[in-house]
């Protein structure tokens, strides 16, 4: 069989082309805001993760403009070697302040920041117990680890603990990896029972919190700030291309932990460091957030109104916290239908299908920004509920 057989059989992309239901890679000729243009179509932005409404802010665009002056446009090389800019080092610096976490190191994106650190903290040896539901790039650090990686049932804490119980650590230890906000589903992770469990077994805890910084917490600081454990998480893992409006990720924990994993890192050090401007971009967002806790409010006051003008048309939601709101509709082409629709009606929603849900467990994905107004909330959601039903009587 020649190699790229499998390229000329890929099913699921040819029926949804032939169908006219192809959902991905729409192309936008504006900035990534509230509104959006896509594809000439003016469009409610209801599908990114800029979730404290700041990637087309005017000090957020000077500051990454300023550093493309200053330092040029790339650092040419690793942050192991000559590709370390005093930007980097008073990012990293003022995270880790505002972490109340010892020390911080970045990385050039958030997926290398988990392949990064779990191929780093964990070898031969060690077991790593994944949530079912814990982001893709967290399974791939698992794998490039050599750990051994035992998946628990989501959110289920009994299940954890029977695995936990499993463990043989004569030879290694045990870290337990969790999302902090689930990417998919919204919900937040039982971070009070996974750190009893921990300190019952004596793991260690990691919370990838990319969909937490700035989204949970008095302040903005995450899923530990929201439960008030925040000396008891051992890594903070996060993103900037979220919350902080840039690009890049970060680890956060004690400064021998984060100076090995500088040392050990394949994906770490061999990978150029992130760009001047991602690294201004991302230390002025935090400087607004923190400046600013109240967009932290505003971003869960927008998602509660939205919440409840689904429920007013009778959309079916799940109760959660968070700016991201599922709507299930179970079925891989009924999602791709769904975005197609709403897309013609001026809204942008992003399909989520297997393999990223289980098989029959298809959702529209929404998310949602500190800046969305109310009169947007209110044409998003009678859109979403006349195409929920167009998809009910078919």
């Amino acid at each position: 069989m020649d190699l790229f057989e499998k390229c000329n059989h890929f099913e699921t992309l040819q029926k949804a082309r032939s169908s006219g239901l192809y959902p991905y890679f729409h192309t936008l000729s504006t900035a990534q805001d509230t509104s959006v243009v896509m594809e000439g179509i003016d469009v409610i932005m209801i599908g990114s993760n800029n979730y404290l409404g700041l990637t087309n802010d005017k000090e957020v665009i000077a500051a990454g403009v300023e550093a493309l002056k200053e330092y040029g446009s790339g650092c040419s090389g690793s942050r192991f070697l000559n590709g370390t800019l005093d930007l980097h080092i008073k990012l990293e610096k003022a995270l880790a302040d505002f972490l109340r976490k010892e020390a911080v190191m970045t990385f050039s994106t958030g997926f290398q920041s988990n392949l990064g650190i779990l191929s780093a903290v964990a070898g031969l040896g060690d077991h790593i117990l994944c949530d079912k539901e814990n982001h893709a790039s967290i399974y791939d650090g698992c794998r490039l680890s050599y750990a051994k990686m035992t998946r628990y049932k989501h959110a289920d804490m009994e299940d954890l603990e029977e695995k936990l119980k499993s463990l043989d650590l004569t030879s290694g230890g045990a870290l337990i990896v969790t999302d902090g906000v689930f990417s998919m589903s919204g919900d937040i992770a039982k971070l009070p029972e996974i750190v009893a469990l921990a300190k019952k077994y004596g793991a260690r805890v990691m919370v990838d919190d990319a969909h937490g910084l700035g989204v949970l917490g008095e302040h903005g600081r995450g899923t530990a700030e929201y439960f008030g454990l925040e000396d008891e998480v051992d890594i903070y893992m996060g993103t900037f291309s979220k919350s902080l409006a840039s690009l890049g990720g970060y680890m956060a924990a004690k400064a021998e932990v984060v100076d090995y994993v500088r040392h050990v890192s394949r994906p770490f050090i061999f990978s150029a460091s992130m760009t001047p401007a991602s690294a201004a971009c991302a230390l002025k967002a935090l400087e607004i957030l923190e400046r600013e806790p109240q967009r932290v409010t505003a971003l869960k006051d927008i998602s509660c109104y939205m919440r409840a003008k689904l429920k007013s048309y009778n959309v079916p939601i799940i109760d959660a916290e968070t700016p991201i709101i599922p709507i299930y509709v179970y079925d891989d082409m009924k999602a791709f239908l769904a975005c197609k629709l709403l897309l013609e009606r001026g809204v942008y929603v992003n399909p989520v299908v297997s393999p990223a849900t289980p098989v029959g467990q298809a959702l529209l994905r929404t998310s949602y920004t500190a800046t969305h107004t109310k009169k947007q909330m209110d044409i998003a959601a009678q859109k979403i509920a006349e195409v929920i039903g167009i998809l009910n009587n078919e």
